[in-house]
């Protein structure tokens, strides 16, 4: 199943349910989302810096990762990037392909 890292960053109104409810409700309504779709979550994490929570997630595909994404997001709670995740092997079998493609000006 494919494999996505949600990137959340808590809103003030997102913030103030946190303090509230705390983190561990968090990771269950995560986990339920995921499993609504069809998936699981693999990691959740909170984190100081530039973003606010990890969720590593494999969810069935891209589809159901914006569907989560856009949930969260229209909350007004927080908003999400999504990133999508490789293994090597997958990375590998890109190396192998030879996409055409000419670089700018060449």
């Amino acid at each position: 199943m494919p494999k996505y890292m949600l990137r959340v960053n808590y809103t003030a109104e997102g913030a103030k349910g946190l303090v509230r409810e705390g983190g561990s409700k968090r990771r269950a309504i995560a986990q339920s989302a995921a499993e609504s779709v069809g998936g699981k979550v693999e990691s959740f994490h909170f984190a100081f810096g530039d973003t606010d929570a990890f969720v590593v997630a494999d969810l069935p595909d891209a589809a159901s990762a914006a569907a989560i994404a856009l949930t969260v997001s229209a909350s007004g709670g927080a908003t999400v990037q999504t990133t999508v995740l490789m293994t090597p092997e997958e990375l590998d079998a890109a190396a192998k392909k030879s996409p055409l493609y000419a670089a700018p000006g060449k």
